[in-house]
């Protein structure tokens, strides 16, 4: 497959299995929502505290797994992690990406000034997944 085609995959698609490495080296999977930038960064929205956030402090080294809806198609995508700072504050440059991840994802909200705060007050982040590698079976 070509990386054309399966970085095409992913972009098309916004739901996935992010899979981390816990400290026991061991693998850690989470479903996760995504969106994909012109660039072919993933972006994704999390918690802190959660373990797929401490795995990725601790070892940026991920891999996302993306189904085609019959499960017949798949893309994986090995990347390397990089965390914005938690958000601390509803005008921060964090808030600003969380909402601009959310638009990609969802479109407008309903009230803004209440997501910005949602932000700060669930201690979210956002993860950036840098593309190194991929591989998979896309055909039709």
């Amino acid at each position: 497959m070509s990386d054309v085609a399966l970085r095409t995959f992913i972009a098309d698609r916004h739901r996935g299995v992010l899979i981390t490495l816990r400290s026991n080296g061991r693998s850690q999977s989470s479903n996760i929502a995504y969106a994909t930038d012109n660039h072919g960064v993933v972006r994704i929205s999390v918690t802190d505290g959660r373990a797929k956030t401490a795995n990725l402090r601790r070892d940026p080294r991920a891999s996302l797994h993306v189904n085609r809806d019959d499960f017949w198609a798949y893309t994986v995508m090995e990347a390397t992690a990089e965390l914005t700072p938690v958000a601390s504050d509803p005008a921060d440059p964090t808030v600003d990406e969380l909402v601009e991840l959310y638009r990609a994802m969802q479109g407008e909200h309903p009230d803004w000034d209440e997501y910005r705060r949602a932000m700060v007050d669930d201690g979210r982040l956002v993860v950036r997944l840098h593309p190194e590698r991929f591989y998979g079976m896309v055909g039709t």
